[in-house]
């Protein structure tokens, strides 16, 4: 199951207060934000991907995001020059070639399923860093009928005219897998291809977990995967979390806000929730 955790953080990615207390939180996705100077703003937990059939934007939702002046995705999303950079950080340094990080059978395995469910061969990729061959076998594994929230609020915030902002940077999030040796990173990508009954139970508990609201029990998921790696879990989730809260208390101060991040970001002692209640803000969930 550890070999599985980078490659299903990517999903939580592509998504304090203590433990009692914490337990307590009711289920929501959606959470309200009050007091200490800011005006009314909202936290929205998402799943970065997602089969179609699983995928609801409940009204709740949608009110809050049209209640809200301002819109924050983990990245500014509408930024034009996104994409182009994106492609760029997630090249390989130094000329750097994925057959350097694999042995052929390794490359075989992956270069096969990549051609029989994405259309594109590893060779295509050959230039890229394992995180982008992580994303393409995901993205393979769940179809081509796929959802996602991110795509969906930004399709609303055109609607409404309203303009798209980020709590981080693209270099920011690669940063965090850049710190794992590549050679490693692909070997979690041939074990997700050779593990996949493993991997399709744990992404449906996710799923499962996800539609339920249950955002406790999805972190308490997630740091069962990092039982035996704390620091990795730290590096996805608790030290991005702790770098957003300060700019969730800036933004919220000028405008009412819609903020929208993965939701595993949301539960636990270093979560969203529970750090925003630490700084002495009212944290209620929107049940409907």
């Amino acid at each position: 199951m550890k070999n599985l955790k980078n490659i299903l953080a990517l999903v939580a990615f592509i998504f304090a207060i203590s433990t009692t207390t914490a337990q307590e939180n009711e289920h929501s996705l959606l959470w309200k934000v009050e007091g200490n100077g800011i005006k009314t703003s909202y936290v929205f937990g998402t799943f970065h991907m997602l089969p179609k059939e699983d995928f609801a934007l409940k009204d709740k939702v949608k009110n809050a995001f049209t209640e809200s002046e301002n819109i924050f995705l983990e990245l500014d999303m509408d930024d034009p020059s996104l994409q182009q950079e994106m492609m760029q950080l997630s090249i390989l340094p130094d000329g750097g070639n994925l057959k350097n990080f694999m042995d052929e059978s390794e490359y075989s395995l992956i270069d096969t399923y990549l051609l029989s469910n994405m259309g594109v061969g590893l060779d295509n990729l050959a230039t890229f860093k394992p995180l982008m061959v992580s994303t393409m076998v995901m993205m393979g594994y769940m179809g081509k009928d796929v959802a996602s929230y991110e795509a969906t609020l930004i399709s609303l915030a055109k609607e409404q005219q309203k303009e798209i902002n980020g709590l981080e940077t693209v270099a920011s999030q690669i940063a965090v897998f850049d710190i794992q040796p590549y050679d490693e990173q692909m070997d979690e990508v041939v074990k997700l291809l050779k593990e996949e009954d493993a991997m399709k139970d744990m992404f449906n508990k996710m799923i499962e977990l996800y539609k339920a609201e249950n955002i406790e029990g999805l972190y308490d998921y997630m740091d069962e995967f990092y039982g035996d790696d704390p620091e990795q879990l730290h590096r996805m989730l608790d030290n991005r979390n702790q770098n957003w809260i300060p700019l969730i208390v800036e933004n919220s101060k000028k405008a009412s806000t819609f903020y929208g991040v993965g939701a595993g970001h949301l539960g636990g002692e270093q979560g969203v929730i529970s750090l925003l209640k630490k700084e002495g803000f009212t944290v209620t969930p929107v049940i409907e």
